[in-house]
């Protein structure tokens, strides 16, 4: 082959590879874009395993960077083994069952996702530019969500986008601003914890202006449109606890989302639609009745078998046997607390309990003075706080399965265990100087 045959071939292989290079070498894109598809999962059955897809990309791409960039692959940490324990549990509880390809899903979305992306994180968002885009990226996501509900409450559902959001036909609560996931709890979760996102953004003036309006206004209307307790009594505990913060800004910022989320509250009980009205949701008792039941059928369960619990299959059976006043396709315990342990006993509740543990004195642990006014300081320890409460109030009243949600929580983990450890790195040397 002529040389410059050989050269044009060279020169073809070598830009054709360049984009692959560059998304190694800043993964975080990659992770960007498989939180983006897990976030807008489609529920056409052709693209039913996109995200897992997604999944896999951002695997073998992290597994590459770290190759290429020769980064020590150091699991060893905070929350890395009680969370591998509780996804060796179900992995061999499944094992033990019938293949049933949701309960895979289910698997995936509650414990191994979560696991790995808490992994990866640790790897890819450990320097500023790459935590900067992720801030992005939240912010964004919050803005669309609360777009998406305020555009609902208001019934402008031809604005909707994707359109299978206000299809009847798949998930639930289709009478309420559920988002992309297609369920309110998980929609309101999640436009809450990015909220106490974009408050931090706020406290280091990287939010300001009209878009920090906007954000005061549309994210207390969003949370009022899921008409959802949880999420309801989940953002008037974070907003609460955090009229107490230390930063003057935030009190501000907390003052500001009561007053608003005051006239949004007033505004739908005075010019609400009354055949889908906010003010039915404080009234309604059938979900109450039946939750009742659910957690008196699981806690009885839980005393016959407390120390390995039922099993995933044996529970579902199990339940539907003891609860005969309601008539259920599925059953749920609509508790993640009390689900973990039904299924998996005490041994699944106390690893579940050092992860909850560990997340929170990932926080304890954050940022330094060198960090002052960059994403995860110094300050962000109490809006951590905050968000693993959110967390955690909206699990006492609905059974964790939404792999987003899960996987902002441990993202975020990852990206604070991945500081600590880096001052801890430069903590050593000095020390050692004395």
């Amino acid at each position: 082959m002529p040389q410059s045959a050989t050269q044009a071939v060279q020169w073809t292989f070598v830009t054709a590879l360049r984009p692959l290079q560059a998304l190694i070498a800043a993964p975080s894109f990659i992770y960007l874009a498989a939180l983006t598809v897990m976030l807008f999962r489609p529920p056409d059955l052709q693209f039913y395993h996109l995200d897992r897809i997604a999944f896999l990309a951002l695997v073998l791409t992290a597994a590459v960077h770290l190759l290429v960039s020769e980064k020590r692959l150091d699991i060893v940490g905070p929350v890395t083994w009680p969370m591998a324990g509780l996804v060796l549990l179900a992995f061999f509880s499944l094992l033990n069952e019938p293949y049933e390809p949701q309960d895979w899903s289910m698997f995936a979305a509650k414990w191994l996702v979560p696991f790995m992306l808490y992994q990866i994180s640790t790897r890819i968002f450990d320097h500023p530019a790459a935590l900067r885009r992720f801030e992005i990226f939240s912010l964004g996501v919050l803005a669309y969500l609360c777009v998406i509900a305020i555009l609902f409450l208001l019934d402008a559902r031809a604005l909707i986008f994707p359109g299978y959001i206000v299809d009847e036909t798949v998930g639930i609560h289709a009478d309420r601003a559920r988002g992309p996931f297609l369920q309110a709890v998980a929609n309101g979760m999640t436009i809450n914890m990015l909220a106490l996102i974009a408050l931090d953004s706020f406290r280091r003036l990287r939010l300001r202006g009209a878009l920090a309006m906007f954000f005061f206004v549309a994210v207390p209307i969003a949370v009022l449109a899921t008409k959802t307790r949880a999420v309801w009594l989940g953002f008037a505990g974070s907003v609460i606890v955090l009229m107490f913060s230390s930063s003057k800004r935030v009190r501000y910022a907390c003052l500001a989302l009561i007053v608003a989320a005051a006239l949004a509250v007033c505004s739908a009980i005075t010019f609400g639609n009354p055949n889908n009205s906010i003010a039915d949701r404080f009234e309604e008792q059938s979900p109450v009745e039946f939750r009742i039941a659910m957690y008196r059928a699981g806690w009885e369960m839980f005393l016959e078998k407390p120390v390995f619990g039922w099993g995933i299959r044996d529970m579902q059976a199990e339940l539907a046997s003891r609860v005969d006043d309601f008539h259920q396709e599925e059953f749920f315990l609509h508790n993640t607390y009390l689900e973990i342990l039904v299924q998996h006993g005490l041994l699944g509740i106390a690893l579940y309990l050092w992860i909850v543990v560990d997340l929170v004195r990932l926080g304890r642990h954050a940022g330094s003075t060198s960090l002052h006014g960059q994403f995860l300081d110094r300050g962000f320890q109490s809006i951590w706080v905050v968000f693993v409460l959110v967390y955690l109030i909206n699990a006492s009243f609905v059974v964790m399965n939404y792999q987003f949600v899960n996987g902002l929580l441990f993202t975020f983990a990852g990206m604070l265990a991945a500081q600590n450890r880096r001052l801890q790195v430069q903590v050593i040397p000095v020390q050692s100087a004395y």
